[in-house]
């Protein structure tokens, strides 16, 4: 069964969760990316936290600027940092001791990103890493400076900084969005009625906070007037992430191409990836069964 819960954190923000498992037992975090939300993690958060599986608390948080999480309305608010900021915090209010770290986080996308600075920013408080389809800032860096394919594969990103990027994505009952998790111009099996009327509800609560990730960060393709990346140099000391990690790589991504996961392990010294042929960007939603096997397998060695 799945509850839902706010909290409140210190700083005055407040993160909606949706969870599964016992309070009192390790946490397991998972953090959904865009254009999506916290429900996208629902068979994972039933699966783990059955006995046979870990028995964890599971935990996805809505992001901040994801409804109904809460949406500071600067575009700034939504660098990195301040996300993770949120999730420390959070960790620290779930833990089940003071002190407590969280058995894993899992991380897609937006959140993938966040994640990999959260544990290098509080190792403490992670002990393991699960990142799905969600390139280092590090490797992003790199292949969006020097390689085009990456910057042309990105490019979709300068369109979501648009100041009439919501209008547009809301148009025709979201049109553009759905076409986010179109396979060669259709709508994907898994894209089932039921799923569609959540991510309408989560849409139709606003749009400018997932905007906003894109805005905040200048790991973006260069354009006349907007150096983005060609700007960027990443302090070595927010790179490396000392957990064993596992990440997992859906190979047919549009977005992503493989070619980010070069030179990873310089950054990762306990690095396992697992290259998924024939999974697009949206893995989470089309081998979920899969997916929850590699993770629990991760977390057993």
């Amino acid at each position: 069964m799945i509850e839902t819960f706010d909290v409140d954190l210190p700083h005055g923000i407040r993160l909606a969760c949706r969870a599964s498992g016992t309070p009192g037992r390790p946490v397991m975090m998972f953090l959904h990316g865009f254009p999506e939300g916290a429900f996208v993690w629902d068979t994972h958060l039933a699966h783990f936290a059955r006995p046979e599986n870990g028995g964890y608390r599971c935990v996805a948080p809505w992001l901040r600027g994801f409804a109904p999480s809460s949406a500071p309305a600067a575009p700034q608010a939504y660098a990195a940092k301040h996300v993770a900021h949120d999730l420390a915090a959070l960790i620290r209010a779930l833990a089940p001791a003071p002190g407590a770290p969280l058995a894993a986080l899992v991380a897609h996308d937006w959140g993938g990103a966040v994640g990999w600075l959260l544990a290098n920013q509080c190792p403490q408080d992670i002990e393991r890493l699960v990142i799905v389809n969600a390139p280092h800032a590090a490797t992003l860096l790199r292949e969006l400076q020097h390689n085009p394919a990456q910057q042309a594969a990105s490019a979709y990103m300068n369109f979501l900084i648009r100041p009439d990027a919501e209008a547009l994505l809301a148009e025709d009952d979201y049109r553009r969005l759905w076409g986010f998790f179109a396979s060669q111009g259709s709508a994907p099996p898994w894209l089932t009625e039921p799923l569609r009327a959540q991510y309408r509800a989560t849409w139709a609560q606003g749009l400018t906070g997932p905007c906003n990730y894109y805005r905040a960060t200048p790991l973006r393709p260069s354009r006349p007037g907007d150096p983005a990346c060609a700007a960027v140099v990443l302090p070595p000391q927010t790179l490396g992430v000392t957990q064993p990690t596992l990440v997992v790589w859906a190979m047919d991504d549009a977005a992503l191409p493989p070619a980010l996961l070069d030179g990873l392990d310089a950054f990762v010294p306990d690095l396992t990836v697992r290259r998924v042929a024939g999974a697009s960007h949206w893995i989470v939603h089309e081998q979920p069964e899969a997916l929850a096997g590699w993770i629990g397998e991760f977390l057993q060695r």
